[in-house]
């Protein structure tokens, strides 16, 4: 199961994911997140914090959705990521190409100074 609450601050989309992400799921969450990104966002944080698992179809929607936001010029981060999902990240090479920030304050502050 996944949930996905959003909210918005200043033009910045905040996505709090719950859950596990998967094949099962992986398309409610792509469309939870893309449909939630508008024209007007500079940036778009996902907390991790309460995500329990992420298989590669996971992978490849966070992929997808950063290169959707690189195309439109905005931010992507992910924050909260426990110690075995940022364990995915690394072995996946991800950790290298996705901003990842130790948690959501530290994510806007990022935003806010760039």
């Amino acid at each position: 199961m996944i949930e996905v609450n959003v909210e918005r601050q200043d033009g910045v989309l905040s996505a709090m994911v719950t859950g596990r992400i998967d094949g099962s799921n992986v398309m409610q969450f792509e469309e939870s997140v893309k449909g939630a990104i508008e024209d007007g966002d500079r940036a778009v944080v996902l907390d991790m914090e309460n995500l329990t698992y992420i298989s590669s179809a996971g992978l490849r929607a966070i992929l997808m959705t950063a290169k959707l936001l690189q195309n439109r010029n905005a931010k992507f981060m992910l924050c909260s990521l426990s110690k075995s999902i940022r364990e995915v990240f690394e072995v996946s090479g991800f950790d290298k190409i996705i901003n990842i920030q130790p948690d959501r304050t530290q994510a806007l502050a990022t935003i806010g100074s760039e």
